[in-house]
Parts: structure tokens; sequence; C-alpha cells
């Protein structure tokens, strides 16, 4: 991956932390301009001093998803300076453990509207500068409740299964043009997030966020004849064939 996307400009979502921190300094490392997105400026300031002392690019850019006006700014911002965008990757996200019965509708709004809503918006604004670039990607990262249901997670599943299906369309939408769409569903990952949902798994049975970066890295930088739309990623310790 070194030098592989030299030029090109990147835009992280949830890159203060987790997996999309991972993704960040990841492409940076491959030679993208990384815009940092996420709500915590001063975690965002820190992974952008780690970028930038190995060498690398990043720009930190504060992001609520559950304001449109949010997004359409920053996607002006980035229309300004640097004036391109080849990459976009929606990695930011929000979990709500709580049985159907005893979760409500706030919690299920403000999950739709991070999880799906808020990417959505991103997709739809940033979609003109992606297709001006040689080579626009855009990632989607789901989950495994993308594809399967877990119990007491029915307005998370929901959300992700929304951003997975918008994914899956704007990928037909898509097709003929210079911008091609992947889905990443991933399952136990070693983030603040599983630990609080999923305590019951073991710290050592979960995957570490650099292994979904360097799969991430992989569909952005792979522009072949070969196009994979989907990424399935279970816990070694997991069932084969079955994501858990």
């Amino acid at each position: 991956m070194q030098d592989r996307l030299e030029g090109q400009v990147a835009l992280v979502t949830g890159a203060s932390r987790g997996i999309g921190r991972a993704i960040a300094l990841h492409l940076a490392r491959a030679g993208a301009k990384v815009i940092l997105a996420a709500r915590d400026q001063s975690a965002l300031e820190a992974v952008a001093a780690e970028i930038r002392d190995a060498g690398g690019r990043a720009h930190p850019l504060p992001l609520d998803l559950e304001d449109e006006t949010s997004i359409c700014g920053l996607i002006e911002r980035i229309e300004t300076e640097p004036g391109r965008l080849d990459i976009l990757v929606n990695n930011a996200g929000l979990t709500h453990s709580a049985p159907l019965v005893e979760t409500s509708t706030a919690d299920w709004d403000r999950l739709m509207r991070v999880n799906a809503r808020g990417p959505f918006i991103l997709c739809r604004q940033a979609l003109g500068l992606l297709q001006r670039a040689p080579r626009g990607v855009i990632v989607n990262v789901a989950s495994v409740v993308a594809i399967k249901g877990y119990p007491n997670q029915s307005a998370y599943t929901a959300s992700k299964h929304a951003l997975r299906g918008m994914g899956m369309a704007l990928a037909e939408e898509m097709r003929g043009t210079s911008v091609r769409v992947h889905v990443v569903c991933p399952g136990g990952v070693d983030t603040d997030m599983v630990g609080r949902v999923r305590p019951d798994i073991p710290r050592e049975a979960l995957m570490d966020p650099q292994e979904i970066a360097e799969i991430v890295g992989y569909l952005v930088g792979h522009r072949g004849n070969a196009v994979i739309d989907e990424v399935h990623i279970r816990r070694a310790a997991s069932a084969p064939w079955f994501i858990s």
C-alpha cells in the first residue's frame, strides 16, 4: 500500500478512535491526505498529530452526523480546500443494547440519524466530488448485524441494515461510472463500543481494528476488473461460514 494512494484525498468519519482511527492511519500510510471527521475535536487532533509525526497528511474537521447543516458544511469545506475527494469511508456509528420493548423512540431515531441518515446525506453531498475523481470510492462500514439479527439490538440492527441496503442500491446506481461502492460487515472488533455491548467476548478473541483497516485499504486501492461488493469478516473463534 505504500504510496498507492499518493495524491488522493480520503474522508473518514468516526476517525477519532477505534476502526475509524485505524483506517485513517492506514490510508495516510498509503499516501492519502486524510480528512478526519468526528465530534471530538481534541481526539481528532491527537490522531492528526499521530499521522503527521509518521510523515503523513491529515486535516481534522468537526462533524455531527445528526446535523444536516454540519454534514453539508463539511463537504462545502472540502470543495473549497482541498477541492477534491477520492475516498469516502462511512465508519462513524452508535450502538444501543436493550430489548425492543425497552427501546425508546428517541433511541431508535438517534441510531437511524447517525448510522443511516448521516451517511445517506454524506454520500449524496459528496457524489459530485467523487464523480469528478479519476477513481471515486465509497466504503460503508456496516456490521455483522447488517446481515443477521441479535437479541437486544433491534434499533442498531435496523440502522445497519439500512446502511447496507443504501450501499447496495448506490452501487447499482454507480455501475458504469468511475465510482465504486463497497460494504464491509465486521463481527466483533476490539473497540470501546463492542466492549460495552458484548462484554461476554474476551478481548483476545476480538479482531484488531487494524485488520479491518487493511481490508478497507485493499478495497480503496484496488482498481482491476474484479470488484468486491461486500466483505464479511468474522472472528477466528466463531464458527466458519457463520458470522458472530
